[in-house]
């Protein structure tokens, strides 16, 4: 092994300072010249996707000290989506990922730490923990804290969106009563873990073991089971082997990482929120990764598993028939090989997955789709790209045309819907939502929810310059770009105009000659910002498109 990373604060006379803050922590004068550990822990008592990680801490220890490592723990910070969602809160769910990146990196970068285990699980933790550890470029392992259990209601499979969030809108139209209302509020989320179906922590998860940054089965193992917990202490183990090995995070997450990663996510068909993510982290790491790449991709990977919010399974579902592995296991011609945090490359665990359930996990030839989870779709409405999740769109909603309604905030196109408003044939226009307009690109699962709880799922489409959570299922499109907030197209639609939305041509347009849209914008003015104090200033400030992962710059 060569020299620590550690040492530049505990060798040498004037260290001694150093070394005598570190003994007061209690580690002894054997424990100075082992692997330092920084283990980033995002435990909390808000987010039932966290509030088990005190055990799992636990298990990494023992791991880190069972392999030779000294453990340190230190805190960062998390926001529950679904708790943000639908209020201010929401604001700050992306904006966080930029403060938990610079949060991983100032704390291992003070305390000179040797590699990183990083707990994580929900949202925008998972991303922002790895942009941190990008920038850093040390040896690190993700320890994603598992999915919850779905719920039951008289025999039924209960999950988040589709019996909290829809459920809204079905008693709103009286598809059900106040009684069954109450029952699926308090069964739908029984315990701890990331949401059940390939929401965005799930989506996230995935991913990251796909770029090899997890061991094998830490994506799908459900919280609350014991695989969960040999996991976490086998990272232990593993994440002090790799510091004795010197294998960094770069050194695993490479473009062949990053393209293994787009091509899992495109087969499950997850969250447009990893079109954000992935480029942010992959910008961390040196890797330029266009938009475009994100639909070559999909072009070519078939949708395998048909996964909640726009299909039946669920993530428990999918870890019994054979996790990220066994998708691993179908693409295995597809994938390009490298190496992982397990020691074995990418084609040893494909070759090593087994598909156990092929109802859950179809095969290249028998696949729900030919294309994969998500579409990238342009024309003069989005010159520079918008994102939609058309695994979760019916066929016959692919190709629309309709009249704009123009909604210039999340809660005016909320009411409007929730009141009747809308009417068939109409294409929703949510604007000045974006990383800048919001600020902090607000997602929208309860106006998402509301559309198809109320019915209007399969008569009108949704396009915002905001963004969309993993639960969002329907005609949806969104990180519309350039946002409407810089003057971009969005901002000079009018109610009345009619939209074209074409899916399999990859197509969104306004039907407005060249001659008209300048007009329009000699005539825009930009709209007063809707904060003005505050971390939500800086944010809008430094922000980038949706179009490069909203990174800052």
């Amino acid at each position: 092994m060569s020299a620590l990373n550690h040492e530049r604060i505990t060798k040498g006379l004037e260290r001694m300072p150093h070394r005598a803050l570190l003994y007061a922590t209690g580690i002894s004068r054997e424990d100075m010249s082992k692997p330092f550990i920084g283990v980033a822990t995002s435990w909390n008592d808000l987010i039932p996707g966290h509030v088990h990680m005190r055990t799992l801490e636990r298990f990494i220890e023992r791991g880190v000290f069972a392999a030779g490592g000294v453990s340190f723990f230190f805190g960062i910070p998390g926001i529950c989506d679904g708790i943000a969602m639908g209020h201010e809160g929401m604001r700050y769910s992306l904006p966080l990922r930029e403060l938990i990146a610079d949060s991983v990196e100032s704390v291992a970068m003070a305390h000179a730490f040797d590699g990183l285990v990083l707990l994580t699980n929900c949202d925008k933790i998972t991303p922002g923990m790895l942009m941190g550890l990008m920038r850093l470029d040390l040896p690190g392992i993700v320890v994603t804290a598992g999915p919850m259990l779905t719920g039951n209601y008289r025999g039924r499979k209960l999950s988040l969106a589709k019996d909290t969030f829809e459920a809204i809108g079905r008693f709103k139209a009286g598809e059900i009563d106040a009684e069954e209302l109450r029952e699926l509020e308090m069964r739908a989320c029984p315990g701890p873990g990331s949401c059940q179906g390939l929401y965005t922590a799930n989506t996230m998860a995935c991913v990251t073991e796909a770029l090899g940054l997890s061991l094998p089965f830490c994506a799908t193992a459900p919280a609350v089971e014991a695989e969960k917990l040999r996991i976490a202490q086998d990272s232990g183990h593993r994440i002090v082997e790799l510091v004795k090995n010197g294998v960094t995070a770069r050194g695993i997450a490479n473009r062949r990482a990053f393209t293994n990663a787009i091509r899992v996510d495109m087969a499950l068909g997850g969250s447009t929120n990893s079109v954000l993510h992935i480029p942010a982290i992959a910008h961390e790491a040196g890797v330029e990764l266009p938009l475009e790449l994100f639909d070559r991709i999909s072009k070519d990977t078939p949708h395998l598993v048909s996964m909640q919010p726009g299909g039946n399974w669920c993530m428990e579902d999918l870890h019994r028939a054979g996790g990220i592995p066994a998708i691993l296991s179908v693409l295995k011609g597809k994938l390009e090989d490298n190496t992982t945090v397990s020691g074995r490359t990418i084609r040893k665990i494909a070759a090593e997955g087994a598909v156990t359930d092929p109802q859950v996990i179809k095969t290249l030839s028998n696949a729900h789709s030919p294309e994969g989870g998500i579409a990238i779709l342009k024309g003069n409405l989005a010159p520079e790209g918008a994102v939609v999740k058309q695994s979760a769109v019916k066929p016959e909603m692919r190709r629309f045309k309709g009249r704009a309604i123009v909604f210039d905030c999340e809660e005016d196109a909320m009411k409007a819907v929730m009141g009747g408003r809308v009417g068939r044939g109409s294409v929703i226009v949510v604007r000045y939502e974006g990383p800048k307009g919001g600020p902090g690109m607000r997602e929208m699962l309860s106006l998402t929810a509301a559309i198809v709880g109320m019915g209007l799922a399969d008569h009108v489409e949704l396009i915002t310059d905001g963004r969309f959570s993993g639960g969002t299922k329907g005609p949806c499109i969104g990180h519309i770009s350039p946002e409407a907030m810089v003057g971009g197209p969005i901002a000079l639609v009018k109610n009345g105009d009619m939209i074209e939305i074409d899916m399999p041509r990859r197509v969104l347009s306004v039907d407005l000659k060249a001659k008209e849209f300048a007009a329009r914008l000699r005539k825009w003015k930009a709209p007063a910002p809707k904060v003005t104090t505050g971390y939500l200033v800086r944010y809008a400030r430094m922000v980038t498109s949706a179009s490069t992962g909203a990174i800052c710059r």
